[in-house]
């Protein structure tokens, strides 16, 4: 079984891309985040065709997460994190496939910090940390797949100083990602990559995808539960270098049995 995470960064500006992809890499599973669409404006007859149902939690503008199933049918289990019922921004969603339950979770940037949107980042990873422990406590295999917006590890980003106030790598953003792990969960990349330089997003400005100034932000955590199951894992990174694509690659996993 192959799931993959993909920060789609617009999901219509993008949909030639996507298929594209869909077609290529044929994956079971697809995390999406950074819809930029309502709900009505989900391509779902497209992707449909491409022989993938969605559930979905479009927003305008920014956010916006679904998961696709490729010859299955996702049934929707979560549409939001728990913890703050006030919160209307469209950052996760989760639902059972193939008996697996699959989270497609975007987390906020945090910038500028410190500041107001860097608060609200460290109190939705809180919240994610919470929901995580009673996924993990219920002992079903469990992925959470997505943006995270935390660089966990200085080898996780290019040689560079120009991030050293951005919150993506800020302590307490990578003290949160630190201590989701240590409740057990596997990140699958550096399981199977443990000393590799891998990166999932360039940004688009000052060349640095030419320059391959990289950083990784898009993880496949895997439940106990689950992690036993992994066989191989790795990046599509050929993809960001396409026209008109996302600043993000996606991120894959295969598991066996």
């Amino acid at each position: 079984m192959k799931i993959a995470t993909f920060n789609i960064n617009g999901i219509n500006r993008r949909l030639n891309n996507l298929l594209a992809w869909l077609h290529e890499a044929e994956p079971d599973v697809v995390c999406l985040q950074e819809l930029k669409a309502t709900d009505a404006q989900f391509p779902r007859a497209a992707l449909e065709k491409a022989g993938y149902s969605a559930v979905w939690q479009g927003q305008s503008t920014w956010n916006g997460v679904a998961i696709l199933a490729r010859d299955a049918e996702p049934v929707l289990t979560r549409a939001d994190l728990p913890g703050a019922s006030d919160d209307g921004q469209a950052r996760y969603i989760e639902a059972a496939v193939n008996g697996i339950l699959i989270a497609s979770l975007y987390a906020p940037n945090g910038n500028p910090q410190p500041g107001p949107k860097f608060d609200y980042k460290l109190a939705w990873l809180e919240r994610l940390i919470v929901h995580a422990a009673e996924l993990l406590s219920a002992g079903v295999p469990v992925v959470l797949a997505g943006d995270y917006n935390v660089v966990p590890e200085p080898h996780d980003i290019y040689p560079t100083r120009s991030y050293d106030n951005n919150a993506l790598v800020q302590p307490q953003s990578r003290e949160a990602y630190r201590r989701l792990l240590a409740q057990g969960w596997v990140d699958a990349i550096r399981q199977i990559h443990p000393a590799e330089t891998v990166y999932t997003f360039w940004d688009y400005r000052r060349n640095r995808w030419q320059r391959n100034a990289g950083l990784r932000l898009d993880h496949l955590l895997l439940s106990p539960a689950l992690a036993h199951r992994l066989s191989d894992a790795g990046v599509d990174r050929e993809i960001r270098g396409h026209r008109d694509t996302s600043d993000h690659a996606p991120v894959w996993i295969d598991l066996k049995g």
